[in-house]
């Protein structure tokens, strides 16, 4: 039964990690080459990678969203979705999606004059599921090799990974000084028990023995 102990761990933690590369905060060098308008249905299970920004849009079937199309240094496409979250979740309060909007066309250029910006976006694209990383943010960047250390995540990162050192710690310590000695007291106690049978039956044994 260890291998099935062991399954769940790796599925719980394949879903931690999964939740966390989906909701932190990424950076990408690309060379913006336009930006569009689309209506999109949001009826069917894929809705979860839609933000929901208000309760009156929570409540609609399709809307507009807009797109921002780039290209990265290696060539590769890349789509983002610009959308504000509000205060929904994930906590990015984004509210300017219109301004960001206006920096991205802005931020057009051509591969003979290429012009290099950072966005950042949380979010995974997904073709299958037809999911686009959210832009939170556009600013410009030196070239093409300008990506910014993710002090955001790491320090989010580090911040959990001392949370969760701390509740181990603690719940190991309260199993060790409280449920441990109290396992003890009960196998005690069923060893006692056992032994009190014991010496029962073997002197209904010896009594049966002699009434024999």
């Amino acid at each position: 039964m260890a291998y099935v102990k062991w399954i769940f761990i790796l599925i719980f933690w394949l879903f931690v990690g999964s939740f966390l590369h989906y909701t932190l905060p990424q950076y990408d060098v690309v060379r913006i080459v336009n930006t569009y308008e689309e209506r999109k249905e949001l009826g069917d299970w894929t809705r979860m990678f839609w933000s929901t920004p208000d309760s009156q849009s929570a409540a609609l079937l399709n809307r507009d969203v807009q797109f921002i199309q780039a290209v990265r240094p290696n060539g590769d496409a890349i789509v983002y979705r610009n959308e504000d979250t509000g205060w929904n979740w994930p906590p990015y309060f984004k509210f300017d999606t219109a301004n960001l909007y206006t920096e991205a066309n802005d931020a057009i250029s051509t591969k003979d004059d290429p012009e290099w910006v950072r966005i950042m976006h949380y979010g995974w694209r997904s073709q299958l599921l037809t999911s686009f990383p959210n832009a939170v943010s556009i600013s410009p960047a030196a070239g093409p090799d300008d990506k910014p250390i993710n002090w955001i995540s790491i320090s989010i990162l580090v911040l959990l990974a001392a949370v969760s050192w701390a509740i181990f710690v603690r719940l190991r310590r309260f199993k060790r000084n409280r449920l441990d000695p109290l396992f003890e007291n009960v196998e005690d106690g069923f060893y006692a028990a056992g032994d009190a049978i014991d010496d029962r039956t073997r002197g209904l044994r010896r009594w049966f023995g002699r009434k024999s």
